[in-house]
């Protein structure tokens, strides 16, 4: 196993929200490649943190309880967010406490190395093949808490990933996320033999989440900052839905006209990342689809019905439940 050190001492990496989705995976090639890993998270959805590594339960907004592992850290991968359109229009000032203010505390207490995570949604609604230099057109607060984020980052030592539409199975302890395009479709298509497209020539980049993750820890040690996209392959959703009969041959697409409530569309050039990185993309669509499929033939999913897998849903009890404050332990990610 080879260790990853600074000079002497092994390197100390901070993984604010690591129990969360992308966290599962990141944590797992941090372990297994020798860093020094602690992982700071208020497992809003998981009942327990049973993966063996350092961890300290805190909300992402308590600056004295966050502050001694910022100190501890030579490197913070802050994967912490209220993560999705609808999951953040159920309480906006929450969303942008937790999306973009909240880094204020991390800009002004640590000067170390930063990875973060933002989305291609904040380009929303764009014709053509987009690079970083594409202009800005966020549809949503998410969007634009995360542009706000990504501003509070651009004169720090940081890099932000712009991350395609995720998919796939994360870890083995990682909650399953069942609101990502390739993800719910493939339990559509499992369940119902039928997958409903609205419209259908809507534009995703799609990226695996475990090549989320290895972009994520591989930037740790590299000198590049600044903003790359992240993703593997663009497709229309219609395109989505017909690549599942690949693996579902009897299923039925039905495409309506009707208008859906999410108006994005883009395309992203990951030729950045690729050049000055390394990034290079292993797994497909097909392979998420295939891990994903898997899972449901042996019944490893009891109850596909459970809020738990749906941000949107599941917050929607939580947060009327609970009071807004940091003694409430709200989430340092979803």
């Amino acid at each position: 196993m080879e260790t990853h050190s600074i000079g002497e001492c092994i390197m100390n990496v901070l993984v604010v929200g690591g129990a969360g989705y992308v966290g599962g995976a990141v944590t797992d090639i941090l372990q297994a490649e020798g860093y020094s890993l602690r992982v700071y998270d208020s497992l809003l959805y998981e009942g327990s943190y049973r993966k063996p590594v350092d961890f300290c339960f805190g909300d992402l907004r308590d600056e004295k309880r966050l502050l001694p592992h910022l100190k501890w850290a030579d490197a913070v991968v802050w994967l912490a967010a209220i993560v999705g359109d609808p999951a953040c229009a159920l309480n906006p000032e929450l969303a942008g406490i937790v999306n973009g203010k909240s880094l204020g505390i991390l800009t002004e207490s640590f000067k170390g190395r930063i990875v973060f995570t933002s989305t291609c949604s904040v380009y929303g609604a764009q014709d053509s093949v987009i690079d970083e230099t594409a202009p800005l057109k966020p549809l949503s607060l998410y969007a634009i808490s995360k542009l706000n984020a990504e501003k509070t980052l651009q004169d720090h030592n940081s890099i932000i990933f712009r991350l395609g539409t995720l998919y796939g199975i994360s870890d083995t302890y990682s909650r399953i996320r069942l609101d990502l395009v390739v993800n719910t479709l493939t339990v559509r298509a499992y369940a119902n033999n039928k997958v409903i497209v609205f419209g259908g020539d809507q534009h995703r980049p799609l990226l695996h989440v475990r090549d989320a993750a290895r972009a994520i820890v591989d930037s740790l040690k590299a000198s590049d900052v600044g903003v790359f996209n992240l993703h593997s392959e663009n497709m229309r959703i219609i395109e989505l839905a017909e690549r599942l009969r690949r693996h579902f041959p009897d299923l039925i697409v039905e495409r309506t006209d009707l208008r859906f409530q999410d108006n994005r569309t883009y395309r992203v050039s990951s030729d950045k990342a690729r050049k000055r990185l390394g990034f290079k993309p292993k797994l497909t669509v097909d392979d998420g689809i295939e891990e994903f499929k898997l899972l449901l033939e042996q019944g490893r999913i009891r109850n596909l019905a459970d809020r738990r897998y749906v941000n949107a849903e599941y917050l929607a009890v939580t947060l009327n439940s609970q009071p807004h404050s940091i003694d409430a332990e709200m989430p340092s990610r979803v």
